[in-house]
């Protein structure tokens, strides 16, 4: 596989497909396919800087020396610090490129919150005090991959802020927290000897597998509280996370939570397809 495409990680984009989908739906009588498609641009565009970024800072700082999950670039030695930087760059650069034509196109707010999307994926690992190493990820995760990127995507076709549109934000942020989360268990021992103060690491490992199951459940139970009948049939998802849930409680660590990394981004993108069906026919 190409370095880049490596780099890119390929299995994290569904945490941002997901939420343009849902939002597209929900915006279903004033679907903008253009409008859409930036968003979709911003978003997918913004993880992989998120995912370059990563790697170099945690690349620099020599947190992914002994790693345990999938080949990061610059730790393997793979490609140079500085490539790797000028990848996340790069990245940012096509996002901010896109969300500026779409904040033309509707409010200049969007590149205010654009700028602080791109601040927050930088200082989540970059910088002299990255908060992602005191416990602070998933927070992040739920607001910018959940809340912003679904409420963003709705408010560039429709241009309106909606409860709706913020319920519906809250299951993806939920599975997108699941996501890092896998990551985050995976990685606790060796976390824990450098230094970086996950919510895994903070919690242990116990709690973190079951704040793993409570954001399935509460994925499940954001789409109830929509009170969209059509929207429940994100209960096809359901066997899928009651079997991730097992998995995970029954005590697997390292190696063997990379299928499960996979497989929790599958559920997201089934879980917001079926979701995105319940409210377009809604």
């Amino acid at each position: 596989m190409n370095k880049w495409i490596l780099g890119a990680r390929p299995r994290t984009l569904p945490a941002a497909i997901a939420p343009v989908v849902v939002a597209t739906a929900l915006a279903a009588p004033d679907f903008n396919w253009f409008r859409a498609a930036l968003a979709l641009k911003v978003a997918v565009w913004l993880q992989i800087g998120v995912n370059f970024a990563n790697d170099y800072s945690d690349g620099v700082k020599g947190t992914d020396a002994d790693r345990v999950g999938p080949t990061r670039l610059v730790a393997s030695g793979m490609s140079t610090a500085s490539a790797v930087k000028t990848a996340a760059i790069v990245s940012f650069a096509v996002a901010s490129i896109a969300g500026a034509w779409l904040a033309l196109l509707t409010s200049p707010w969007l590149i205010l919150i654009g700028v602080i999307s791109i601040a927050a994926a930088w200082g989540y690992t970059g910088g002299k005090n990255p908060y992602g190493y005191k416990g602070l990820g998933e927070l992040s995760v739920f607001l910018f991959f959940g809340v912003v990127a679904t409420m963003g995507s709705y408010y560039a076709q429709t241009e309106q802020i909606t409860l709706l549109s913020f319920i519906v934000s809250i299951p993806m942020g939920a599975l997108s927290c699941a996501i890092l989360a896998i990551n985050n268990l995976r990685d606790r021992p060796k976390d824990a000897l450098v230094g970086k103060l996950t919510v895994a690491v903070r919690i242990g490992d116990r709690n973190a597998r079951l704040m793993y199951v409570a954001l399935l459940a509460l994925a499940h139970l954001a789409a109830i509280a929509t009170l969209i009948p059509t929207a429940l049939l994100t209960v096809i998802a359901l066997p899928m996370s009651i079997a991730l849930s097992r998995q995970l409680l029954s005590g697997i660590s390292g190696k063997e939570l990379i299928p499960v990394l996979g497989r929790t981004g599958k559920l997201q993108m089934v879980f917001s397809i079926l979701l995105a069906i319940g409210l377009g026919i809604d």
